[in-house]
This record gives C-alpha cells, structure tokens and sequence, in this order.
C-alpha cells in the first residue's frame, strides 16, 4: 500500500485520516514518517478492496489481506481457524448457562456477518466473549452449572452493550480513533483486560471445591492444559485448551464411569440427539437494572479489539486503522444479533490472531470458510450434547488458565507499551482499578448496580482523564515516530 494513509469509501475516508494526522501533528510527530507497503488493491476506493490470487511461496510470503488461496488451502486454513477459536467460544456459554451449539452456530455467522460489514479489510473471528461472564453471572446469580433459568435477562442486557458498541462504531466512522485511544491508553486498557479475569477468581475457586474429588481434578485440567501450552508445539499448542480438556475428560471418565469414583457422565442425552438440527432459541427479556450492569462492558469490548486491531495492523503491515469504526460496528451489531436470537456477546478473537502470527496467512476469506465451518457444527444437536456432558469440575479448571491468561494479558498490555511506573499518575490508574476489579468494588448509579467491572473501568478512565491528560502530548514528543 502506498505511503499516504488510505481511505475507505464510506465518510469516515476524510473524518479518519484528517484526525490522525492532527493528532500527529500536535503530538509533534512527523505524520510522513509512518509508512506502509503500498497497495494499490487494498486501496481502491471501494467497499471490498480488489481480490487477487497469492503468487508467493507459502514458506517464505505472507498472504496479504485481500489475496485468495486455492480453495483446498482455504477449507483447511479455515478449519484451523475454527479449532483454535473453539476451546474458548465453547467454554465460555458454558459459564455462563448459555447453549453452547448456538453459541458455535452464532459464532460462525457473526464472522461471515463481520466480514461484510469490514468489506473484507479487518482477518478476525468472531467467537464468544469472556467479558461478559461476570455481569451475567451477577444479573442472573447463576448457579455455575447446568443451563441459566435467567438467561432471558442477560439476553437483553447483551443486546444493549451491542447496539452502544454499534454506536460507538458509528461514531468512530465519522470522527476516526483518536479520541478513543486518548480516553484509553494502554495503562488503561492493561488494567480492564487485567480485571476481567482477576474479578471472575473467586467464583472459578468456588465452583470446583465443592468436594475433593473435583478440585483434584480440577487441578489435573489445570495441569493437562498448561503442560499443552508448554511442552507442544505449532498448532497443537493453539489447540491447548481443546486438547487439555480432551485429555482430562478422558481421564474423569476412566476415574468415574470405570473406576467409580465420583460422579460418572451421563451419555444418555448424547444418544439421543440427532445428528443434524437446530438449537433452541430463547427469546430476549429487557430489564433496565440488567442492562444498565451488562451494557458497560460495551467500553470494556472497545479497550479489548482496539488492542487487536491494533495488532493486525502490525503484524499485516496494512493499514487497517481508517476501518475500525466498521469493526467496531460489525463487532456491536453482530453482538445485538448473536445476543436476540439466545448467543453469547461476540468479540475479535486473539487465538485466531495468534494464528495469523504464526501462519502468515492473512486473507480474510479464509475467515468466512472459518464461518462456514462453526455453522455447520452448530446446526449438530449431537455436537451440543456432547458438549453438554463435559464435567464442572473440567470447565472449573480450564476456567483457572482462561481467566488467569486474561489477568497476565493486561499485564503484557503495560510490558509491550513499556508503561512507566515511576509515575505516579500510572501507578495510582493501575493500583486503583485493579483492586476495585478484583474486590468486586461496586457502585449505585441511579439505583443501578455497576458491578464491579464496570466501576473499575469507570474509574480507570476517569482517572486517566484526571491525571495524565496533561502530560500525553508531552510523552509523544519525547517518543520517536514508529
């Protein structure tokens, strides 16, 4: 792609550009220095950038954004890409009491829909969101096994939090990225990743100490998945989650259903389940307290893919910035959609990323077959069955290395922006939110209970606004142009 800074078709081609470069500019850095490959496909003024065939040597050249494979490549690549975001977009329904075959189902739809609406310009899946799980779990005070009697609720509460992520989309579209990457720098966004995990412990340790039997196994997950990531390779350790509560399920079957300890899993309902079919539906209820707690985590989705998009950028050396307000809109609006039909709230995925990285295949086709291979899984009731039959005891510890990875991805946020601690504006930020966040702080607005996510990340903000407004562009000065 050429040096200058491309542009969509849509409004935001002026409003995107224009910003960045003002906010170089006051930054006093040199907007000319930052160069990216050129690229006349991706930037043709259209929707869709202009499709080729790769010519490259896959061993040696990247796929670019808008270059196809021969479909055999594609279905395979696709199917990777469905494996490395299964573990997570499983577990997560899972949780929560939601349906994990819809979940699957929604999945693969929203990231053919997410498509679309980016034109083609953004490679990510769209899979179900951890953010979620502790709202959810406080509006509906479910019980952390079997499905949720209160999902109706939480359902509507998902669907406000998509439709003001949609708006923010909207808003981005018009006024381009700045304003929101100056109301959440990495101090702040390092400490809501951090937060999401660090404030779902106490009910992760909860679930699996019922009985000594399932905290040992609990562990024995811990220890299977972890092995996983460590001691494999290659797509196989993408798959750690997959593969660790594949193995550690078939030994709680060896210990329950052959050796009669605890309690053994029931196949009954996976016998009984056809093989192709469509999962139930549930229907949205709309309660005001519930999504005044769940429709925050709107802000929390936009610190977590601003992050991610931010990362494709690098890694793809595109210049996909001038079309994140249509992410952030297709993200919302596929989440409004996954959330009325009875899904999960939906986000870009950092397992599928991770694959790109590794791959450096980044053609967003590859995507949609991705799709198309989570829709076909979902519409398998003999599928969900089986998903339904893996122990709390499994899910508890594979729940301990999810909410755990998320807690040190917030950590890594501070590493990688080589966040200074010597201020103290940063430490009192960080110190701040991440104790609120993990002592389930809450505040009453109004009546209505923040959560503690939600207080944490308003006062993340608000914090940042207060006390390191002043020095940003005085830091950018200081910085070289990257």
């Amino acid at each position: 792609m050429s040096s200058q800074q491309e542009h969509p078709s849509s409004s935001e081609n002026s409003a995107q550009p224009q910003s960045d470069q003002n906010a170089l500019e006051a930054a006093g850095i040199d907007s000319a220095a930052i160069r990216y490959p050129h690229n006349p496909d991706f930037k043709n003024g259209r929707w869709f950038p202009t499709w080729r065939p790769y010519q490259g040597d896959l061993d040696r050249d990247p796929v670019g954004i808008n270059e196809y494979l021969p479909p055999s490549k594609s279905v395979l690549l696709g199917v990777q890409h469905t494996f490395a975001m299964f573990g997570a977009t499983v577990l997560a329904p899972l949780l929560m009491g939601f349906d994990p075959n819809l979940a699957i189902l929604m999945s693969g739809i929203c990231t053919v829909m997410f498509f679309m609406i980016t034109g083609g310009r953004m490679p990510s899946y769209l899979g179900s969101s951890f953010a979620f799980i502790g709202p959810v779990i406080a509006v509906t005070a479910y019980a952390g096994t079997g499905f949720n009697d209160n999902l109706n609720v939480a359902l509507g509460g998902i669907m406000a939090c998509g439709i003001i992520y949609a708006l923010v989309g909207l808003l981005v579209m018009k006024t381009g990225t700045g304003w929101i990457e100056r109301l959440m720098p990495p101090i702040v966004t390092g400490a809501i990743v951090m937060i999401i995990g660090l404030n779902l412990a106490p009910v992760t340790i909860q679930g699996v100490s019922a009985n000594q039997f399932d905290a040992w196994m609990a562990a024995l997950t811990v220890l299977l998945i972890s092995g996983v990531a460590v001691f494999t390779r290659g797509m196989l350790r993408r798959l750690l989650l997959l593969v660790g509560l594949i193995l550690s399920y078939i030994v709680y079957f060896v210990m329950t259903n052959v050796l009669g300890f605890g309690t053994a899993i029931d196949f009954s309902s996976v016998v009984s389940a056809s093989w192709f079919g469509l999962p139930t539906i549930h229907t949205p209820s709309f309660e005001v307290s519930a999504m005044i707690l769940i429709a925050p985590v709107a802000f929390i989705l936009v610190a977590e893919n601003l992050g991610h998009f931010k990362a494709v950028e690098g890694m793809t050396k595109s210049r996909v910035t001038p079309y994140m307000g249509r992410a952030f809109f297709a993200d919302g609006l596929a989440t409004t959609f996954s959330a009325g039909f009875g899904g999960t709230g939906v986000t870009t995925y950092a397992e599928n990323i991770g694959v790109m990285a590794v791959t450096k295949i980044y053609s967003t086709t590859i995507f949609v077959v991705a799709g198309i291979v989570a829709i076909l899984l979902g519409l398998s009731p003999k599928f969900g069955a089986i998903i339904q039959t893996i122990p709390a005891a499994l899910l508890g510890g594979a729940s301990i290395v999810v909410f755990g990875l998320i807690t040190i991805a917030g950590a890594k946020i501070w590493i990688d922006n080589h966040i200074d601690f010597s201020k103290n504006s940063n430490l009192i930020i960080a110190a701040v939110t991440v104790i609120m966040g993990t002592g389930n702080f809450s505040l009453n607005i109004g009546g209505f209970d923040l959560g503690g996510i939600g207080t944490a990340t308003l006062a993340a903000i608000v914090l940042n606004a207060l006390f390191n407004q002043g020095t940003e562009a005085k830091d950018l000065k200081k910085s070289p142009a990257k």
